[in-house]
Order: structure tokens, then C-alpha cells, then sequence
């Protein structure tokens, strides 16, 4: 099965853009999977092929028709999710991507100027996703965030099959630091248990910075973590919280 991707957008000449690039343009050019990006005009009925009006109750900028978005959508058949790409959106997470990546693909509507007229969640199924929280001048470059993050992860992809196992996020942590040659650069050393060869404390050397790294970057992630483990045993360092 290959993972099928249709981007519905008012610029479709930005895709694939930087997808067509690296692991995810060589994935692209093998047919590992697929990107299909559509033009939301194409929707429309009248001459000037209007995709925005005026808010109601007024204020400034112009809200996307619901009736364009519908049909935009409707005309993508069933059998993947349906995926907008907005600031109102629920946070788009790793554990998120992966079930994306494991399934046939994704519609992914990317909005503009105000965002979305309410009633298209109201009447469709479609899941709001936000890739932070800040805003973008349109939900172009967070659907090749979106993209990317999925692409990564299909079969075949990356070099080796570990390659995203232990990365940041994957088991609700930060991951650990990386190092490598030169050994020495500018009166800084790699840690010696790196050099140790004993696999076993190189492991909960790992282990210790990614926790202590998370709980001292990212609080909002290390206490999920902990109340995750609610009833396990505590591990090295969590004494000091």
C-alpha cells in the first residue's frame, strides 16, 4: 500500500517543494509514496473563481467559503483522513504521526487569510491540527511538516530500520546529545563513557541525559512522562525532582 497524499491549497505549485528533496524526494521518485496537489479554485463556479468572503459580524481579513472547502473535499472519495491545517488544531504529535504514516494517506487542507468557515468541521469529518502555537501566513509550510514527519517513517525510507526508534519524542522523552569526530575541538571532549565500548553504560548514560534534558527543557513533557510510569519503578535521577 502506498501512502497517498493530496494537499488541497490555493498555491499547489509549492509542493512538493522541499519534499521532493532528500530521504522524502528519493522516497517520492521510488514510488514509496505518492503526492497529489490540488487547487481549491478548481471548486469554484463562478468566473472569478472566488474561494473568500467577508466575516460575518465583521472585522478584518476574508474567511474561506464553506462550500468551496465541501466540495474540495467531498471530491476526494473516502478511506483517509482528512486533515486542516490550522492554529485552532489540535497539536500534532509523534505518537499522531505514526498512526498517519501507517495508513494509506491523508487529504490535508491548508488554509488562508482568516482560516475556515466553522461550519465545514460541523458538517464533515475533518480533523484540526496545529503544528505550534504561533501562525504561519498559511497551512502550506505546516503541511509539509506534516508531510515530512510522516514520510520519514514509511517503510524503506530511512537508511536503517532504527534509524527513528530513539529520537526525540518516540518514548515521550527528549532525545540524549549526540557527538562524534574530532574527539577534541576547541578544549571540549567527547564524554568518555562514548569511548568506553561497554554498551551497557553507554545505554543509561543515554538514558539519564535524555531524562535529565527533558525535565530540564521541556517540564511540560517530563511530567507526562512520570505520570505515565505512575506505579514502575523510578528511574536513575527522578529522586532529584
Amino acid at each position: 500500500m502506498t501512502f497517498h497524499a493530496t494537499v488541497l491549497t490555493l498555491y499547489p505549485e509549492m509542493f512538493p517543494g522541499p519534499l521532493g528533496h532528500a530521504i522524502a524526494g528519493r522516497a517520492l521518485a521510488e514510488g514509496r509514496w505518492s503526492l497529489d496537489p490540488v487547487n481549491i479554485r478548481d471548486f469554484t463556479t463562478d468566473r472569478h473563481r472566488t474561494v473568500d468572503d467577508t466575516p460575518a459580524g465583521g472585522g478584518a481579513g476574508m474567511v474561506l467559503r464553506v462550500d468551496i472547502l465541501a466540495a474540495a473535499v467531498d471530491a476526494q472519495g473516502t478511506g483517509r483522513p482528512v486533515l486542516a491545517m490550522t492554529p485552532r488544531g489540535k497539536p500534532l504529535t509523534q505518537a499522531r504521526v505514526r498512526e498517519l504514516a501507517a495508513g494509506p494517506g491523508a487529504v490535508i487542507l491548508c488554509g488562508r487569510f482568516e482560516g475556515f468557515d466553522e461550519r465545514l468541521f460541523e458538517a464533515r469529518e475533518v480533523e484540526e491540527v496545529s503544528i505550534g502555537d504561533y501562525v504561519l501566513s498559511g497551512g502550506e509550510t505546516a503541511a509539509l511538516v506534516l508531510l515530512d514527519a510522516c514520510v520519514r517513517l514509511l517503510p524503506g525510507v530511512m537508511g536503517a530500520a532504527s534509524s527513528g526508534v530513539e529520537e526525540s519524542h518516540e518514548s515521550g522523552l527528549l532525545e540524549y546529545p549526540h557527538y562524534t569526530r574530532p574527539q577534541q575541538w576547541e578544549g571540549r571532549t567527547i564524554p568518555e563513557v562514548l569511548r568506553s565500548g561497554d554498551h551497557a553504560k553507554i545505554a543509561a548514560w543515554r538514558q539519564r541525559r535524555a531524562e535529565e534534558d527533558t525535565r530540564l527543557r521541556r517540564p511540560d513533557l517530563w511530567e507526562r512522562h512520570v505520570g505515565a510510569r505512575v506505579g514502575r519503578p523510578l528511574a536513575r535521577g527522578d529522586e532529584r525532582e
